[in-house]
């Protein structure tokens, strides 16, 4: 019986055929070693709307964006339905199809949902052990890291369609820069209820560290940051003129899952080791 937002649900153990609703969802599921028959991902980026982590999306059918469609979804006979807490309105559906459960989505709370998928798929082992992985890779790079990096401010910006968005300190990104201890510049050093905020163009200094890394999530998102390149407010960053400026991959910097940490990891290595 796994407890979850719409009650208790008895869960089949080792569950083979496995559905999951939302990117969080799937990237946990993959992190645990269980590849889904095929899942949600409300966001779409470039053509890819699954996932350019480290997991290997082949063989997963995509049932939708952010509703899945549930003829498909039928279809596919899944002997269970992981998800998130906004797929309330149609669970009666859903666990119709298959055993339902919808896990609280909490973007500053990442780890929570991460427990509840492992729960689920009772794989709490496997969980243990991705823990103390993932701490043992922080360590390891604070190692690496050093004393090079005290004092320096580290910055991370989104940017979507017309809007540029402030990680918090709270965020999925800006759990990993704390665990490996790294600072963050005034106007981030701060807790947000979505673990971002938007700010304007006017307020790019805000956006300004010693390091700056930057993503974009739609392809209006890229032609925005083209043209706020050329913006003299940009140019003024102190990250910009000392070529101090690194583009990321958004899926990963914002996955909110287990799997997307070993990217966020691998790009602090490459960024802030290898290239100092």
């Amino acid at each position: 019986m796994v407890k979850h937002t719409m009650g208790e649900t008895c869960v089949p153990i080792n569950p083979q055929r496995v559905v999951t609703l939302s990117s969080c969802t799937l990237g946990n599921v993959l992190a645990l070693g269980v590849k889904p028959i095929g899942t949600t991902n409300e966001v779409y980026v470039e053509g890819n709307s699954l996932t350019s982590m480290n997991g290997d999306p082949k063989g997963i059918k995509l049932l939708g964006l952010s509703q899945p469609n549930l003829e498909a979804t039928l279809l596919l006979k899944p002997d269970l339905i992981i998800g998130v807490d906004w797929f309330k309105p149609i669970y009666p559906l859903l666990s119709k199809i298959a055993p339902t459960v919808l896990g609280e989505i909490d973007y500053i709370n990442w780890q929570k949902h991460f427990s509840f998928v492992a729960q689920s798929l009772g794989k709490q082992e496997v969980e243990k052990e991705l823990w103390e992985r993932y701490y043992q890779r922080i360590k390891k790079l604070k190692q690496a890291l050093g004393s090079r990096y005290q004092g320096k401010k580290i910055s991370f910006v989104t940017l979507g369609h017309n809007q540029i968005y402030i990680d918090a300190k709270n965020s999925f990104a800006g759990s990993i820069l704390n665990d490996v201890l790294l600072q963050r510049p005034a106007s981030q050093n701060r807790d947000s209820v979505y673990g971002s905020f938007p700010i304007s163009l006017e307020e790019l200094n805000k956006a300004d560290g010693d390091i700056l890394f930057v993503t974009t999530y739609s392809s209006g998102g890229n032609q925005f940051l083209e043209d706020k390149q050329q913006e003299p407010l940009w140019k003024t960053l102190k990250a910009v003129q000392e070529n101090h400026v690194y583009y990321v991959d958004f899926m990963s910097w914002a996955a909110t899952n287990m799997l997307g940490t070993d990217v966020v990891i691998d790009d602090l290595y490459k960024y802030l080791v290898n290239t100092f």
